[in-house]
């Protein structure tokens, strides 16, 4: 499945975005899909995932409570929804995506075989 990220931007601090992973050339509906980022000089890391039906997203400590993540298979897109944005939430955000085989919890970067190609958030104060 081929990937493609979209929706970051410069926002402020407490401010809200969205961002869209949409997949094409497979059935989006087979696969997990998972956000990961990448600050400036730091390796990349989990934000959160969700289950191919939209069920059980689960999410790092970090962001829990203010980043939300749901999907639309019809359209072939998944959403993070990022609220209460932190100058420490600044960084290149990547979606990834591995066949969902039912369920587990997988938050390493080697879990994911398919990834986009990375959008900007950067947040000031």
């Amino acid at each position: 499945v081929q990937l493609q990220a979209s929706g970051g931007g410069a926002v402020q601090s407490g401010d809200s975005l969205r961002l869209s992973c949409v997949g094409s050339g497979r059935p989006f509906s087979n696969y997990m899909i998972a956000w990961f980022r990448q600050a400036q000089g730091k390796v990349r890391e989990f934000v959160g995932a969700v289950s191919w039906n939209g069920n059980w997203p689960y999410y790092a400590d970090s962001v829990k409570s203010r980043f939300t993540i749901d999907r639309d298979n019809a359209k072939s897109t998944v959403y993070l929804r990022m609220n209460s944005l932190k100058t420490e939430d600044t960084a290149v955000y990547f979606c990834a995506a591995r066949e969902d085989r039912g369920g587990g919890y997988f938050r390493y970067v080697a879990d994911y075989s398919s990834w986009g190609q990375g959008t900007q958030v950067t947040v000031s104060s």
